[in-house]
């Protein structure tokens, strides 16, 4: 295709603009205001219990771009996901082919010290997994809620579901 039609054919899928989009929109206050912001030195702790995997993708995807608006600096920025409840199960070894994509994703993102992944061992052991059958980029800690309010009270950790 030369440029000249590669152009015209991507401007034919673009959204018509002007007055009929004007009034498609029905807003009379028109746009919003864009703020241009830079943020560092964020520390963010993911309370993450869900066992839907759209609600997994989405926390990853929220961790993933918080940690670029921070430079993805470990000395900068700390991101942890804790996982409890139903989110336990997308972590296990014998799950691993059903689960594949989203664990590979997971996994990627631990590397580089920003993203962190910690697991309540109470709830992991009352769904009957061991330290042993979580994959290796995991880490377990005694209990959820007890890591959520120690990470907020002594390290200064906000609070993201």
């Amino acid at each position: 295709m030369k440029p000249a039609a590669l152009i015209v054919s991507v401007l034919a899928m673009l959204p018509a603009t002007g007055q009929a989009d004007s009034e498609a929109r029905q807003s009379p206050w028109g746009g919003a205001t864009e703020i241009h912001q830079s943020y560092s030195k964020q520390k963010v702790v993911f309370d993450t219990f869900s066992g839907a995997a759209e609600k997994l993708t989405s926390v990853l995807d929220r961790a993933s771009y918080i940690s670029v608006l921070n430079g993805a600096d470990p000395f900068d920025n700390r991101i942890v996901i804790v996982l409890h409840g139903d989110a336990i199960p997308f972590f296990a070894a014998r799950n691993y082919a059903r689960h594949k994509e989203l664990m590979l994703r997971a996994q990627s993102l631990s590397v580089g010290d920003v993203i962190e992944f910690r697991m309540c061992m109470i709830a992991a052991r009352m769904q009957g997994f061991r330290p042993e059958d979580i994959h290796g980029f995991v880490k377990m800690v005694p209990m959820a809620d007890a890591e959520i309010v120690r990470l907020q009270q002594e390290e200064g950790f906000a609070y993201m579901q």
